[in-house]
């Protein structure tokens, strides 16, 4: 899978993606990296700790959020996409919903779209991902939380949307999936379409996993967000193993470690 200038090794390496919030609302780093000359310390701390692609996120997708008016959403993420692009040579993933913010971000850089609605949130985000010739990141999610058959009705949602892609021209190269954890799922079933990320991996895609310091870790152990990498580098190691190409992460210097430590394990096989 090529991302910006970048050729990803599917099926071979597993590749970090560090998490640049600029919002003032995110549920673990909203707010410390709102201005240019932090978000850019902090890109720059990340790509030094081994991330290999950065999401730029201009809308908290915290439980409950409130949506931000796109033309907002713009103001927050083009200034720092482009800053970025000026600096780093290093693939930025866009993590929108909205087709017009999609569309701006690509003009200022994007490389790739991480939709949490998986192209179902804005009718026209598949036309603009297959007119730019982008990557895109489906994410499962759904409205109400109302499932017959939990893991039969995830794969089937997931179904829906390839078939939007496939509707609209995107390249089966150029698609990437993720279970969704933390959206529309209980702490139960969160767990569970880990347990069962195989079956995700099955439908031929490379797998985003995307469970940095969330509260299924919280809920799980216990613990508040400071306390929460150790489960975080637990689900990682756990995706790693049943078919997650990309971990997205807060804490990229841990999970650098890991990755790398988990690979060379392997390959020694």
């Amino acid at each position: 899978m090529r991302i910006g200038n970048k050729e990803f090794d599917i099926g071979k390496h597993t590749y970090i993606m560090g998490i640049l919030n600029v919002t003032p609302d995110s549920f673990w780093d909203g707010g410390r990296f709102l201005g240019m000359d932090r978000s850019l310390t902090h890109v720059a701390e990340m790509i030094n700790d081994g991330a290999d692609i950065i999401d730029v996120g201009g809308e908290s997708t915290r439980p409950g959020y409130k949506a931000l008016d796109a033309a907002d959403e713009i103001e927050r993420v083009m200034p720092v996409i482009e800053a970025i692009k000026d600096r780093f040579d290093i693939p930025i993933s866009l993590d929108t919903y909205k087709n017009t913010v999609a569309w701006a971000g690509i003009g200022a850089g994007a490389d790739m779209i991480n939709d949490i609605w998986g192209l179902k949130g804005d009718d026209k985000m598949a036309d603009v991902v297959s007119g730019a010739h982008v990557p895109v990141c489906i994410m499962h999610n759904r409205k109400n939380a109302n499932y017959r058959d939990f893991m039969t009705d995830v794969i089937s949602d997931l179904k829906e949307s390839l078939s939007i892609a496939e509707n609209a021209g995107i390249a089966p190269e150029n698609i990437m999936l993720d279970p969704g954890v933390g959206f529309a799922k209980d702490r139960v079933q969160n767990l569970e379409v880990m347990a069962h990320m195989d079956e995700i991996a099955s439908l031929g895609y490379p797998v985003l996993l995307g469970v940095s310091r969330k509260s299924v870790i919280g809920d799980t152990l216990k613990l508040p967000l400071e306390e929460r990498l150790e489960g975080s580098l637990a689900t990682s190691a756990w995706g790693m193993m049943h078919g997650a190409t990309f971990i997205r992460v807060h804490d990229v210097k841990e999970h650098r470690r890991l990755v790398d430590m988990m690979e060379a394990i392997r390959d020694a096989q």
